[in-house]
Order: C-alpha cells, then structure tokens, then sequence
C-alpha cells in the first residue's frame, strides 16, 4: 500500500535517556533508578539536547 503524495514520512530520532526501569523516588527525593529528579524526569523530553546532556553528566555524582 503506498502513501498519498500529501504525506510525507519523517524519521523520528530517538532520545536518550538514563532511564533503567527502575522507577522509584527515594528519600532522596531522587529516581532510584536514574537518579533525576522527578522535575527532570517530567521535563526530560521537551528539554534542549544541551539540557539533557548537563543533566547526564551531573548523574554520576548524585
């Protein structure tokens, strides 16, 4: 089945994430798993390359 010319098909890049599947807050207030904050977490996909690589590179010392 082909596609109407009207369609056009865009490749969708996928985003990283640190995400484990490991998906509690501790005391901490931080995801278990990951360790972002529910904040980054709920943000992650809407935030800038730039901002998503900050936050991957402040997640060792958490």
């Amino acid at each position: 089945m082909s596609l109407p010319d009207f369609i056009t098909v865009v490749p969708v890049q996928a985003i990283a994430s640190p995400c484990i599947n490991v998906c509690r807050i501790g005391r901490d207030r931080l995801c278990e798993g990951c360790r972002r904050t529910t904040a980054e977490i709920a943000r992650w996909t809407s935030m800038t390359p730039a901002e998503r690589d900050a936050v991957m590179a402040e997640l060792p010392g958490r």
